[in-house]
């Protein structure tokens, strides 16, 4: 079983940065093998993709259009840790943030939920 536990959420100010993380663990879990993704829900909305970071030696990384250019998807393998700073915060910005593993190794990130393990998510919130 994997567990995925974000911190980090809370309250800004439009135009602020916080930084999310997701420490992870399990017993057959090797965190460096698997792609990382952040997903979020806003009320009344579906959950959508954020970012992903890839397993491979390059950390590829890939945005929605709608955070390209102020959020910035990392990882520490060394710490099975992985963060998503957010920075220029917009009030569309507020959702609860996921924090997602793909299931099996050497895969990219994909939209397919069935293919993740979960955390519980944490509140992001941005005050205009």
């Amino acid at each position: 079983q994997v567990q995925l536990v974000e911190s980090g959420g809370g309250l800004a100010q439009a135009g602020g940065s916080l930084r999310v993380s997701c420490a992870a663990s399990g017993r057959t879990f090797t965190f460096s093998t698997h792609t990382m993704a952040w997903f979020r829900q806003a009320p009344g909305k579906e959950r959508e993709f954020v970012a992903a970071i890839s397993w491979n030696r390059y950390n590829t990384a890939y945005y929605a259009d709608s955070v390209k250019g102020r959020f910035t998807i990392s990882r520490d393998n060394a710490k099975n840790t992985l963060y998503l700073q957010m920075n220029s915060l917009k009030p569309e910005d507020t959702a609860v943030y996921y924090c997602a593993a793909v299931r099996r190794s050497y895969i990219s990130y994909n939209l397919n939920s069935d293919d993740y393990y979960w955390g519980q998510g944490t509140q992001v919130t941005v005050s205009s």
